[in-house]
C-alpha cells in the first residue's frame, strides 16, 4: 500500500486485513490477535537489544535469531503500508506485538491539541489492526505536573485515557501503561550539566508508579486500557506476586523482563538492569503468577545496562538476551 491511497480505500483494506487476521474484541482476552502464539512469547525490543537496527531488518534479525514476535516502531512500519508489512510478517513467521501509541503528549495540559489528534489515532488503530497488531503501549509518569496534587492529576489522566479507550476497542486494540518503579523517577532531578537539584523547588509529588495504582487506573478508564507489566519496575516498586495474582489478565497488556542486583532503592537507576536470572528479581514467581491468571501475550526482554553493552553486535545481543529470558521461562515451566 502507498502513502497516498485514500481514507476509503485505507479502511477498506483494514478492514479486509482484519477479517484475515481474525481479530476480536479483547474485552475479555489476554490477546486478540488471532496470529499470536497460544501462550507466552519472546518479542524482540529493538531499543534494547538489537540498537541501531532499523525497520525491516530489525524484523529479519528477530525472525533469524528465535524471537516470534517483534516491538515494532510505528512510523517505519506505517511508511511500509499494510501490503508490505503483512507479507514480510508472513514470510518471517513473526507477529508485531506492540507498538508505542503514536500520539503526541497525549496526557498533556493542552485539550484542543489532544481532541485534534482523536480522528488519526482512529486511523492509526484501523493500521495496526489492518497488520495483525492488537496492543498499544505508553509510559505512565510517576509524578503529577505543574503543581498538581494527585487527585488533579488521576482526574485528568483518567478524562484523557477513557476518550482513548473506545477508539481502541473499535479497532480491538488495547493499550498497556508501564509504571516506573525506582526511587529515581520520584525524587528531586539535577539541574542543567548534573548540578545539584533546586532544594527551593516544592518536591515532586508522586503520581501512579505500583502495579496496584496502574491497574485502578486502568480500570477506571475503560476496557482497552490495561498495563504493560515490567519486572524490574514492578520489583524496584515493592510489588509482590500477589499483585500479579490479583490482576485480571485481561488487563495485562503486555510483559517486560531483567534483572537487578540487591542495591540500596536510593541508588538505583534504569541503566542497571542484568538479564533475566542473573540476579534477585523472583522472575520464576512472576511468570508463574502471569501464567496463573491465563496472561498469554508478548515477553520483551529489556535488558538496558552493563549486560547489553551499546556496541555489542545486534544478532549477539538479541540471541543473549533471547537465551536468558527463555531459560527462565522454562525454569518457571510457561515455555
Amino acid at each position: 500500500m502507498t502513502q497516498d491511497i485514500d481514507r476509503r480505500e485505507f479502511f477498506a483494506r483494514a478492514a479486509l486485513g482484519a477479517a484475515a487476521f481474525g481479530l476480536g474484541c479483547a474485552s475479555a482476552r489476554s490477546s486478540s490477535s488471532a496470529n499470536e502464539p497460544s501462550g507466552m512469547f519472546v518479542s524482540l525490543p529493538p531499543w534494547a537489544v538489537a540498537r541501531n537496527v532499523g525497520w525491516p531488518e530489525q524484523a529479519r534479525l528477530a525472525a533469524r535469531v528465535g524471537y516470534k514476535g517483534i516491538d515494532w516502531p510505528f512510523g517505519a512500519v506505517r511508511t511500509a503500508g499494510v501490503d508490505a508489512t503483512r507479507a514480510l510478517l508472513a514470510e518471517l513467521n513473526i507477529v508485531p506485538t506492540i507498538v508505542n501509541l503514536p500520539m503526541r503528549d497525549p496526557l498533556g495540559p493542552d485539550d484542543a491539541a489532544f481532541d485534534a489528534q482523536l480522528p488519526r489515532l482512529d486511523e492509526d488503530a484501523a493500521f495496526c489492526q489492518a497488520i495483525g497488531c492488537s496492543r498499544f503501549q505508553f509510559v505512565l509518569g510517576p509524578t503529577t505536573l505543574n503543581g498538581e496534587t494527585k487527585s488533579q492529576r488521576w482526574a485528568h489522566v483518567q478524562r484523557r485515557l477513557a476518550a482513548i479507550s473506545p477508539i481502541l476497542a473499535k479497532h480491538g486494540m488495547r493499550m498497556g501503561l508501564e509504571f516506573l518503579g525506582p526511587l529515581v523517577f520520584r525524587m528531586r532531578r539535577p539541574g542543567p550539566g548534573g548540578t545539584p537539584p533546586d532544594s527551593t523547588a516544592p518536591p515532586p509529588v508522586p503520581f501512579v508508579w505500583t502495579l496496584r495504582d496502574t491497574l485502578a487506573l486502568a480500570e477506571a478508564s475503560g476496557p482497552s486500557i490495561g498495563v504493560t507489566l515490567d519486572a524490574w519496575h514492578w520489583y524496584h516498586s515493592e510489588g509482590t506476586v500477589a499483585d500479579i495474582r490479583a490482576a485480571r489478565a485481561s488487563r495485562i497488556v503486555h510483559v517486560h523482563v531483567s534483572d537487578a542486583r540487591p542495591m540500596p532503592a536510593e541508588q538505583v537507576r534504569d541503566d542497571m538492569r542484568w538479564l533475566p536470572g542473573e540476579g534477585v528479581i523472583d522472575l520464576v514467581g512472576f511468570f508463574q503468577a502471569l501464567e496463573s491468571i491465563g496472561y498469554r501475550g508478548g515477553v520483551a526482554p529489556e535488558t538496558i545496562g552493563p549486560r547489553i553493552p551499546a556496541d555489542m553486535p545486534p544478532e549477539e545481543s538479541a540471541r543473549i538476551a533471547l537465551e536468558a529470558t527463555l531459560k527462565v521461562m522454562r525454569k518457571a515451566g510457561v515455555a
